[in-house]
């Protein structure tokens, strides 16, 4: 916790901006309270690494929590250098590659004639749809690679597009949800009530569909149902105050994965609560006084999630009550978790991959994908686990026996 202030601190007043920098920059440099050591393992669980691949400059230091995306027997990446590529899941290779320039007269950074990809890929279908830090949305077909269309938007897009019933749905830094029709990229609505905090912290809540409703966590400690079909609200449900003196302390983010089961919405804020909400009506079933920066997994029994000193948690998915609680990474700064059957697995800050045990969260395994922070959320399909650091490696893992 002292060490997120702190770089908070730090990212106002040298930079005055109004969006705080991400909080994996520098960050052996600037811990306060140094990482728990890890200690040596017996693995109990077979972790096998079957390719790594690398793609581009990945999300380099955006803040951006660029994760790949799994569709069909292939995993779709993108990086901020540009790159979109498509990659056989089962042995890595390259089925298709492209570096997307510059459109429509943008003014890029650097010196860089290419779109600086930093939300998603999503893909859906034939559909593979990612968005850029300049506000550039591209619909690229997912077979070929072959353009389709381009949309611009009001911000910058950091989170992963989400594409159902035929809408791209695409989340801006600036606090909006935009409506976008697959076909053309034509905008079909747009929601900008949410208010954005003067000061939060470097994320976005990538949109969720289920039935025909989206939900998404909002920078004002709020989560939101809006219909798919034409963007309106339906509910909204606040995880933190945002009570305090200065605007630090009022931070309140909802920017991890909001996750959907069963009719109940799962969804944690920083300086707030895990909550188990209706999907009809947003009304709390249990409350879990936990502050995190990331968001939750679930699977079949409970959720894990990581506390904002990546303590992590196992509660109960009908109470909310704990199960267990590992502190074995603490000040690691963990990735968001990913349930994968008996385990759980997540990326830390000096890219170490390990799998808790669902029943007690001890260590089962742990491999290291690279020396570079991992940020974003495992992939998991089936016993296999895509997982990517901040540099653009990915690796893929299988787990068995």
């Amino acid at each position: 916790m002292k060490r997120i202030l702190t770089l908070l601190l730090l990212a106002a007043a040298v930079s005055g901006c109004t969006r705080i920098k991400n909080i994996f920059n520098d960050v052996k440099k600037e811990n306060i309270e140094p990482p728990t050591v890890l200690t040596e393992l017996t693995p109990t669980l077979n972790v096998q690494k079957i390719w790594s691949e690398h793609i581009g400059k990945g999300a380099g230091k955006t803040g951006a929590r660029i994760l790949p995306a799994y569709a069909e027997g292939k995993v779709y990446a993108a990086g901020v250098d540009g790159t979109v590529v498509a990659l056989d899941a089962a042995s890595g290779h390259t089925l298709w590659q492209k570096r997307l320039g510059q459109r429509h007269g943008f003014i890029l950074h650097h010196g860089n004639n290419s779109l600086r990809w930093a939300g998603g890929p999503g893909v859906s279908g034939d559909l593979l749809v990612i968005g850029s830090l300049e506000g550039n949305v591209q619909a690229l077909d997912a077979g070929t690679g072959a353009e389709r269309w381009h949309a611009q938007v009001s911000s910058e897009v950091i989170a992963a597009p989400a594409i159902a019933d035929g809408i791209v749905v695409v989340r801006t830094n600036d606090g909006r949800l935009y409506g976008l029709d697959a076909t053309d990229g034509s905008r079909k609505w747009v929601y900008d009530r949410a208010t954005v905090p003067v000061l939060s912290l470097r994320g976005n809540s990538a949109p969720r569909v289920a039935a025909g409703v989206i939900y998404a966590g909002e920078d004002n400690g709020k989560v939101v149902a809006l219909q798919l079909a034409d963007g309106k609200v339906l509910w909204e449900q606040a995880l933190a105050p945002g009570e305090g003196r200065t605007e630090i302390e009022r931070l309140q983010d909802v920017d991890g994965t909001v996750a959907l089961g069963d009719g109940v919405v799962y969804a944690s804020a920083y300086r707030g609560h895990v909550a188990a909400l209706i999907m009809q009506t947003g009304r709390p079933l249990w409350t879990h006084e936990l502050s995190s920066y990331t968001g939750v997994a679930i699977a079949a029994t409970q959720i894990y999630i990581a506390d904002d000193d990546s303590d992590v948690w196992a509660l109960d998915l009908r109470t909310g009550a704990s199960n267990w609680k590992q502190g074995g990474l603490k000040y690691r700064w963990v990735s968001e978790g990913a349930a994968q059957g008996e385990y759980v697995v997540l990326g830390d800050l000096e890219g170490y991959v390990h799998w808790l045990a669902a029943a007690d969260g001890k260590f089962a395994a742990r491999v290291r994908l690279s020396k570079n922070p991992i940020q974003a959320a495992p992939v998991v399909v089936g016993d296999m686990v895509y997982i990517e650091d901040i540099d653009g490696e990915i690796g893929a893992y299988r787990i068995g026996k």
